[in-house]
């Protein structure tokens, strides 16, 4: 298996057992089992041994030299030069040394310290944000109002954040119960959505997956596609994924950004090659990296329809092949570092599986066969 050779190879060479699964695109567990073998019991009750890739041939060395545990220690400990150089020149004292402790004193010491609200501290302040509330506004029309009234009063010059803050923080300076002068009424702040979060957003002229035709959801009639995109560390980078019905998968390169003038284009030029007939319809979520989804029908002839919101089963096969391929990408990683060649040999290796669903036929054989009756 040359995936197993490569591997050996690597782990010969020094390569650690992550970064050696990690180039050779297999899941850190298998990378185990190669390198120190397995004893499995067959059906028939006996042990069946396989030995470990490479054996390491471990010479004693002099003192003198660094141990294997000094070097896994250099290893956890490593740092760049610009960030020691940095650490160094901001926490050395007066004579120019450095010293660790006082280091970390003074590190510690330039942290930034919580300060006092500024409506708990200034009760004038206060009274005018209460008399507002108790008058049903608005945090944001109290913000406002108290930047027009007093310009020069910087001090008053709060944002709505502030106002929220102040009435939902236990034991807060507007007292208990305060957020009952809200609209909303609610005792509980909705949690803020993370920043990289992905939104699916409402996009425009979307066909939901109600609507598609029954011989779709059957799977009668070949050319049915189900895609989505498998994202990496911080959602920053993403492959997409697009899977047919016979579970044949192709990949689009997303290598810089997965906007959406990039994802139809990668979904134009992946499928551009199938016959019309093996390109019927795809189903995609709600993601906003498909907001040019009319872009992709007017150049394939291709209907798109869209998943309900946080309903995953509904591409079944889709969700399926992406648990497959964290196995080559794995999750919290950057997908970007993966070249269009390596997209490909992922791809090539997965369709070339044989698929119980498929009578443990591999999907490449069960298109194949598709393409030279559509073709």
């Amino acid at each position: 298996m040359a995936q197993r050779q490569e591997f050996g190879r690597l782990i010969a060479l020094g390569v650690n057992n992550s970064e050696a699964c990690r180039l050779v695109g297999v899941n850190r567990r298998t990378g185990t089992r190669w390198r120190f073998g397995r004893t499995i019991t067959s059906s028939s009750g006996f042990e069946l041994h396989y030995a470990p890739v490479a054996t390491t041939n471990t010479k004693s060395l002099s003192a003198r030299f660094l141990s294997e545990d000094e070097r896994i220690l250099i290893g956890d400990r490593v740092r760049a030069a610009s960030t020691v150089s940095r650490e160094v020149r901001r926490n050395r004292d007066e004579s120019g040394r450095y010293r660790p402790f006082a280091a970390q004193r003074m590190a510690v010491g330039r942290l930034a310290r919580s300060k006092e609200r500024r409506m708990a501290s200034d009760p004038v302040l206060r009274e005018k944000v209460q008399g507002w509330l108790d008058q049903r506004w608005s945090p944001e029309q109290i913000a406002h109002t108290l930047r027009r009234e007093h310009p020069d009063h910087l001090d008053w010059h709060l944002v709505h954040e502030s106002i929220y803050q102040a009435i939902y923080a236990k034991d807060g300076p507007l007292g208990r119960d305060r957020c009952t002068c809200l609209r909303t009424r609610r005792r509980r702040r909705r949690p803020h959505r993370h920043p990289d979060a992905r939104r699916p957003g409402r996009l425009r002229e979307m066909t939901m997956i109600g609507d598609r035709p029954s011989d779709v959801q059957d799977r009668v009639i070949p050319g049915q596609w189900e895609g989505d995109l498998i994202t990496g560390a911080a959602n920053q980078s993403a492959i997409g994924t697009l899977v047919e019905r016979t579970r044949y998968v192709l990949l689009v390169h997303l290598p810089t950004e997965h906007t959406a003038n990039r994802t139809r284009n990668g979904v134009v030029n992946v499928m551009g090659d199938l016959p019309a007939k093996l390109r019927r319809s795809l189903t995609w979520d709600q993601g906003k990296e498909m907001a040019e989804h009319l872009q992709i029908t007017a150049a394939m002839g291709m209907s798109v329809y869209f998943c309900e919101p946080h309903s995953p089963w509904q591409r079944g096969t889709n969700e399926n092949t992406n648990g497959l391929l964290r196995n080559y990408f794995p999750k919290g990683t950057n997908l970007a570092v993966h070249s269009a060649e390596r997209l490909v040999q992922v791809q090539e290796e997965l369709n070339n599986r044989p698929r119980k669903s498929l009578r443990w036929q591999s999907p490449a054989s069960a298109m194949a066969r598709l393409q030279s009756t559509y073709s």
